[in-house]
Parts: C-alpha cells; sequence; structure tokens
C-alpha cells in the first residue's frame, strides 16, 4: 500500500519560514515527479512545486518561485519544500503528491497518489 505522510506545517508569522517534509512508502518513486500542491478555502487545488527523482530542472508556480526550494532525499524516499519569505497568502493545506511517470506536471489530476495534508497558516 502507498502511503505519502506529511509533516512540518504549522502558524508562522509573515516573513517566517517552514520546512514540510513529504515521507513515502509501499513503493518506490525513483523514476517518479512528485510534488507539492496546495489548496486554500474557497479555492481550487494548485501545484506549486514539482520534480523529478533524476537530475533536471524543477517547476515552481510564479507565486512562490524565488521563495520556495523542493528538494528530494532518495535514500529516504522522501521529498522536502522548504518555504521562506512567507506571505499570508501561502496559507493554505500542503499536499504532497507523486506520479507513475517521470514527466513533470502541475495538473492536480495527473496524480495518482495524495498525502492526508499539512495546514500552514501564515499570521499578518
Amino acid at each position: 500500500q502507498v502511503r505519502l505522510v506529511e509533516s512540518g506545517g504549522g502558524l508562522v508569522q509573515a516573513g517566517g519560514s517552514l520546512r514540510l517534509s513529504c515521507a513515502a512508502s509501499g513503493r518506490s518513486f525513483s523514476s517518479d515527479a512528485m510534488a507539492w500542491c496546495r489548496q486554500a478555502p474557497g479555492k481550487e487545488r494548485e501545484c506549486i512545486a514539482v520534480r523529478g527523482w533524476t537530475a533536471g530542472i524543477p517547476y515552481y508556480a510564479g507565486s512562490v518561485k524565488g521563495r520556495f526550494t523542493i528538494s528530494r532525499d532518495n535514500a529516504k524516499n522522501t521529498v522536502y519544500l522548504q518555504m521562506n519569505s512567507l506571505k499570508p497568502e501561502d496559507t493554505a493545506v500542503y499536499y504532497c503528491a507523486a506520479r507513475t511517470r517521470e514527466a513533470l506536471s502541475t495538473m492536480p489530476q495527473t496524480y495518482a497518489y495524495w498525502g492526508q495534508g499539512t495546514q500552514v497558516t501564515v499570521s499578518s
């Protein structure tokens, strides 16, 4: 059974930082793309950071580019999201997601596996 388990969310003041972690189990994602997506109240889910396990340029949504960094540890089957200079508009539930192919995608419907989500709240 494939599981993705996120951790690291919480409450932070604007300008602060958080690091999210996503531990995968039940399957190796060594050749698959993984993403961090988020969903704010009343808004659609959007994938904001995507990368493959092999070398390559990750994708970042314009709203987070330069502030967020997605990275992975193959040995631990874990992907991370370092979030700096957080803004109130970053407040959302953040989800880890995994595809069953290497090609990067920004469309949530193309991801087969999802974590349960972790709340990130940025106060002004």
